[in-house]
């Protein structure tokens, strides 16, 4: 649960962040974030598959 919380507080800082920053900063981060996920899951996938 004070895992759950903290995330939370820590997307509200994020997107406040965001909110205040111009448009192509948001979308840049928005972009760099999910290719950093794409990779992740990649990753994740191929290590279950060969263990």
């Amino acid at each position: 649960m004070l895992f759950l919380v903290a995330a939370l507080l820590l997307l509200g800082v994020g997107l406040g962040a965001v909110a205040h920053a111009p448009l192509p900063v948001g979308v840049i981060a928005a972009a760099v974030i999910g290719v950093w996920l794409v990779v992740f899951a990649v990753r994740e996938r191929h290590a279950r598959r060969h263990h």
